[in-house]
């Protein structure tokens, strides 16, 4: 026996069966619902807390980020949602109709993240136009984070059912 087949062996390269996956998942959902439209969602907490200086550098944050993702967004949305769209559709082809595994988990990861980046492009259109500050920024901000989290949730709970039938299917048992 060579080596990369012990390899191969010992370590298993499916992606659902993967602990690499499964911290990949863990830590992009993790990030996702700490950077709450790239704010830190610590300096949240701490400009509702302290104000002052705290409560400027936070509204400074969230103006500059929102700044920059309505502009991303104004300058080459159509085409990124032209990309997304092409993109989901070979990872939904390759992964649901072929079978391809690996396809199947980087949907199961990008696909709500997708859905986080139209909220994200969302929120910071009503942040802008309603030129939010103070408390009420600070409760737009966390009721975006309650929608990210609950995304995240409903996306690892999703692909965790879908990666232990995958697990099933090639187990001895299935």
């Amino acid at each position: 026996m060579d080596l990369t087949q012990t390899l191969f062996e010992l370590i298993d390269m499916r992606s659902f069966s993967n602990l690499w996956y499964w911290i990949a998942l863990a830590v992009t959902w993790s990030s996702a619902s700490h950077f709450v439209l790239g704010v830190p969602w610590d300096s949240v907490l701490r400009a509702r807390r302290v104000g002052g200086q705290s409560e400027v550098d936070f509204e400074d944050l969230v103006r500059i980020n929102t700044n920059r993702v309505l502009y991303i967004a104004d300058i080459s949305g159509v085409w990124l949602i032209l990309f997304a769209f092409f993109f989901h559709t070979i990872l939904v082809g390759l992964g649901f109709a072929y079978g391809v595994e690996f396809a199947q988990a980087v949907f199961l990861l990008l696909g709500p993240l997708t859905i986080v980046g139209m909220l994200t492009v969302s929120t910071s259109r009503k942040i802008q136009v309603q030129e939010l500050a103070g408390d009420a920024l600070h409760r737009r901000m966390g009721r975006h984070r309650f929608w990210v989290q609950l995304i995240g949730m409903l996306s690892i709970f999703v692909t965790s059912l879908w990666g232990m039938y995958q697990n099933f299917l090639i187990s001895p048992l299935g």
